[in-house]
């Protein structure tokens, strides 16, 4: 029992560096996640999204870990899929046990339901989805995961208020509510372990700024959701992408 107060102690701690102070209601909810399931916000287990908290693929993987997962399937339906127009829809079943009949979930994915900025990548998004729901079901979570979000909620009420105290563009983290997502943005270098400096250089980029710090809160916002999603989908493709703007990189491709 001791265990279990400490990370909650621990998640609090760490959510309130990323979001700002909770509100009751977002402590209680925390502390019940915390004390069932042990999922961890400092590993990217949970996100905070217009007050109320997901799972992330990432948290139910661990999760399915610790309580000794045997196995996953997943399969495309060809049926219900129709490639041309990029619909794409999977089937997945969990074992937990070596003679567990398995828990199923279906997840579907198409242009018209997931985020603009993973346009193109909906046959991986269904059966992460398809993945997350038979995990869900299979340990009895009833929290809905990240990636089954059609579009992507407003950031937690913290963060947007700290984006309401201040009107001028973000310099080195700060300003326009910047610390938060500042906070944010580490947290995932920390969680997969990329280099900070290639990840800012990538940043600019797709702001379209020279540096990070120019640009608005959206765009930033924007590219921690996209980083998330690479990361979590494929992190070797996403290394191979941020050693792109290494400075060894950038002088060869100039020579």
């Amino acid at each position: 029992m001791k265990k279990r107060a400490i990370s909650f102690r621990s998640n609090l701690r760490a959510a309130r560096n990323v979001w700002g102070d909770l509100s009751h209601f977002e402590t209680r909810s925390l502390r019940d996640i915390s004390l069932r399931f042990s999922l961890s916000v400092a590993n990217g287990d949970l996100q905070l999204l217009e007050g109320r908290w997901y799972v992330t693929h990432t948290g139910l993987l661990h999760l399915a870990s610790r309580r000794g997962c045997r196995g996953i399937e997943s399969r495309i339906e060809k049926s219900a899929s129709n490639p041309e127009i990029g619909r794409w829809v999977f089937s997945a079943r969990v074992y937990k046990s070596a003679r567990s009949k398995g828990f199923v979930g279906y997840g579907d994915a198409d242009p018209s339901n997931v985020a603009s900025i993973v346009r193109g990548a909906e046959l991986r998004i269904a059966e992460t989805r398809a993945v997350n729901r038979a995990l869900r079901k299979a340990y009895g979570i009833g929290l809905c995961s990240v990636e089954e979000l059609g579009t992507v909620p407003h950031p937690s009420r913290s963060s947007t208020a700290s984006s309401q105290s201040s009107t001028s563009h973000p310099s080195n983290g700060a300003g326009n509510g910047q610390p938060r997502l500042r906070d944010q943005l580490c947290l995932l270098i920390r969680q997969y372990n990329l280099d900070a400096n290639l990840v800012k250089a990538y940043a600019a980029d797709f702001c379209g700024t020279e540096t990070l710090s120019g640009a608005s809160r959206e765009l930033v916002e924007s590219f921690i959701f996209h980083l998330s999603v690479c990361a979590k989908e494929n992190r070797d493709a996403l290394v191979c992408r941020l050693n792109s703007y290494s400075p060894s990189q950038q002088t060869e491709a100039r020579s």
